[in-house]
């Protein structure tokens, strides 16, 4: 990522901001529509996401640090999504019913055996997952989201993605 798009959107640069967004956009909204399972959802996790970004973009301490600075709001943004409608009693039914992703362009099966295979995953293991495949973090970026050693990172994402690969096969 240009560290100088990364400095000026620090120093307040609202065209800097935007042209950074402009190429996180579709690996955020991903990211939020398989956590979420719902476009609109994902949209208004990535929109409240944006604009939490933007107003505290001045506290980011080093431009390395933005790829997994904005993935750690967004995952607040869906975490805080998901709890809302678990406790919303009239939503339950819903989450339940419309949960999980359609991946573009895939078979309406294949979506429900990806699905299936994600649930088999511990909550973290899906997130290292989601985050690897979904938001393109490497090991680093995203032991520096979850705070475990990169190693740990690494080996969690082989034996999910062996778990996954099981289960599909």
């Amino acid at each position: 990522m240009d560290e100088r798009l990364i400095n000026e959107a620090i120093a307040g640069s609202r065209e800097a901001f935007a042209e950074l967004y402009g190429s996180y956009k579709d690996r955020l909204y991903r990211y939020a529509l398989y956590r979420l399972g719902s476009p609109e959802e994902a949209e208004d996790a990535v929109s409240e996401c944006v604009l939490a970004a933007w107003k505290s973009i001045g506290s980011l301490r080093s431009s390395r640090a933005f790829g997994s600075w904005i993935f750690r709001i967004l995952s607040n943004c869906c975490a805080s999504r998901i709890k809302d409608a678990i406790s919303s009693r009239e939503n339950i039914g819903q989450v339940i019913r419309e949960g999980g992703f359609t991946p573009e362009g895939s078979s309406p099966s294949l979506a429900v055996e990806l699905n299936e295979a994600l649930a088999k995953l511990s909550d973290q293991e899906r997130e290292i997952v989601l985050l690897s495949v979904i938001a393109g973090m490497n090991s680093s970026e995203i032991a520096d989201q979850t705070g475990l050693p990169a190693g740990t990172v690494r080996s969690k994402l082989s034996r999910s993605l062996a778990k996954m690969r099981e289960f599909l096969s």
